[in-house]
């Protein structure tokens, strides 16, 4: 059976079991748009702009827990991906992206729409391909997709020259990929296991901090019941939220530069830490010399090279998340219970009163809405239930600290890169993935116009999406840092001439709603909500709220201010 090399990328995406891909036409791949055109296994949403295409592939493949898949052309469609893809490398989500490219004969000649996007994403793709031989186009396709999900997840290029893809070949089921050089490992040493049982045998002031890497591995499940098993308090880095249950009693709250009270002081007071998935980013530890002190730190990584990266550790298990919780908890079970229980109680008696010296708080009154008010009703509304996508800045922040997260999956932004305009072609991607689940894209009024745009493809596709903007006609959160560091020195900050967004989003089908009394939230929210199809909510929101606690810039995270 011959089939071009169109037909063959149709086939082996397929064969992965997708069942949406995010992407744009051009001149290079019009070839595959035309083999799409002509099958019925495989949904393809038109996007307005590559970078959002990537951003959907990623919300699909968060919600999903699969692969996310983009389709663009070549030159400037293969080079608006770059923001998506270095995102996507950062947060550790698998996504194969394809990108077209001129005809092999003219690679290198800098012909029309020709980049060298294989040399571009090098430092921001897991791996990236260029296919040169038809014949091979199969096998390399498959073995992208291995890279993509396994090991430590991440994003795979592929760029297909146009003469590759017109070029009709006999079709060969690839075999099974073995890489030799490439052979992650998922079993942890079980010798290690033994000592970090040993540890929390011995510990006073315990802590597990879950990061990315726990939801990327499905090991929320082993995670919670290690810490309920041993009653050790837990906290998460901004990705990890959702791999313990936001209203477990041994909830600490989000950890970091804009992290609780309570989570923040426990791991600068713990005698052990044990950290799962976490590659301890600048934004969670503060001053690396001041962090956790006194801890023995546990920390298992599948990816080796994040092992002593940024902070020490006593305890390296190099592993699937996963399989070392499972592995630790039935060491655990081994012990006798009455010898081995930990004695703790200090300890939650120290964190009950860090948590009632400094809460998470904020003041509404009768006039101006508080935009921690805001994603508190849409928590209530949504009982939790809903997925959250956000944009970054402060809507980001307040999302985190205010919607309390009971499920991983969950939790949709972008962490390693922190992307302005993620939010709203990640929430397609998740509704795409999770039709029958409310999606909602916490927004500032900022980052909502860096891909406005998709709207279109919300409306198009009929993909019912709906939009929080917390509107304080700022780019608050550099306003903030503005404030508090450069003497309210607003520069390039103020965003008072913004668009009308319910006329916007009149003009592109959706529906528009504005809230401007703190009395009206909760039916704004929930009008929205029922409103079918796209909706935006513009929320006049406090121009100057800040979110707080937060840890100023090369401070130890124990050093916050809290007002």
């Amino acid at each position: 059976m011959k089939l071009t090399g169109a037909q063959i990328l149709i086939k082996m995406i397929r064969a992965e079991g997708i069942d949406t891909i995010f992407g744009y036409p051009g001149g290079a791949v019009i070839d595959i748009y035309d083999a799409l055109a002509k099958q019925n296994g495989l949904k393809h949403i038109l996007v307005r702009h590559e970078q959002g295409a990537v951003h959907a592939a990623d919300g699909y493949a968060r919600a999903n827990k699969s692969v996310g898949v983009a389709l663009v052309t070549s030159g400037p469609g293969a080079t608006n991906t770059v923001t998506g893809i270095a995102s996507a490398y950062l947060d550790s989500i698998p996504m194969v992206v394809f990108t077209g490219q001129v005809p092999t004969a003219l690679i290198g000649n800098d012909a029309f729409q020709e980049v060298d996007i294989v040399g571009i994403t090098r430092p921001c793709t897991k791996h990236n391909y260029l296919v040169k031989d038809v014949s091979k186009m199969a096998a390399t396709i498959k073995e992208a997709f291995h890279l993509a999900r396994s090991g430590r997840p991440g994003p795979v290029l592929v760029d297909l020259p146009k003469d590759i893809v017109q070029t009709a070949v006999e079709f060969k089921e690839p075999k099974e990929i073995v890489l030799k050089s490439y052979r992650p490992n998922y079993k942890p040493n079980k010798k290690q296991l033994a000592k970090v049982v040993e540890a929390i045998a011995r510990a006073k002031r315990p802590v597990i901090f879950a990061g990315g890497g726990v939801i990327l591995s499905q090991a929320s499940e082993q995670l919670t019941q290690l810490a309920r098993m041993t009653n050790i308090p837990v906290t998460a880095s901004l990705m990890g939220l959702g791999a313990f249950p936001g209203s477990d009693p041994l909830w600490l709250g989000m950890l970091g530069m804009h992290g609780t009270y309570r989570a923040n002081m426990s791991i600068g007071n713990c005698d052990l830490m044990i950290a799962a998935g976490v590659r301890f980013d600048d934004r969670v530890t503060g001053n690396v010399k001041k962090f956790a002190p006194d801890a023995r730190i546990v920390q298992i990584d599948i990816d080796p090279t994040s092992i002593h990266k940024n902070i020490e550790v006593q305890c390296p298990i190099v592993a699937d998340c996963k399989t070392a919780l499972e592995g630790i908890i039935e060491l655990i079970k081994e012990k006798d219970a009455a010898s081995f229980s930990p004695d703790t109680t200090a300890w939650h008696k120290q964190i009950a009163e860090w948590k009632k010296t400094a809460p998470l708080k904020y003041e509404q009154g009768k006039d101006v809405i508080k935009p921690q008010f805001v994603v508190e009703k849409l928590f209530e509304v949504t009982r939790g239930e809903a997925i959250i996508t956000t944009e970054v800045g402060q809507n980001q922040m307040w999302a985190a600290q205010y919607y309390h997260f009971d499920k991983p999956n969950h939790f949709i932004t972008s962490g390693g890169l922190g992307v302005m305009g993620f939010g709203l072609p990640a929430a397609i991607g998740a509704k795409a993935a999770c039709p029958d689940k409310i999606v909602v894209d916490v927004a500032g009024d900022g980052s909502i116009q860096m891909n406005i745009q998709e709207l279109m493809t919300a409306v198009e596709s009929k993909i019912d999406v709906k939009i929080v903007i917390l509107n304080n006609q700022y780019l608050g959160m550099v306003r903030q840092w503005q404030e508090l560091f450069y003497n309210k020195n607003y520069s390039s900050t103020n965003m008072e001439n913004a668009p009308d967004f319910v006329k916007l989003a009149q003009a592109y089908g959706a529906t528009g709603l504005r809230c401007t009394k703190p009395e009206d939230v909760e039916a704004t929210l929930l009008k929205g909500l029922n409103t079918p199809g796209t909706v935006i909510m513009d929320f006049a929101v406090d121009r100057e709220e800040s979110v707080y606690p937060m840890v100023p810039a090369g401070g130890a995270i124990t050093e916050m201010l809290l007002v």
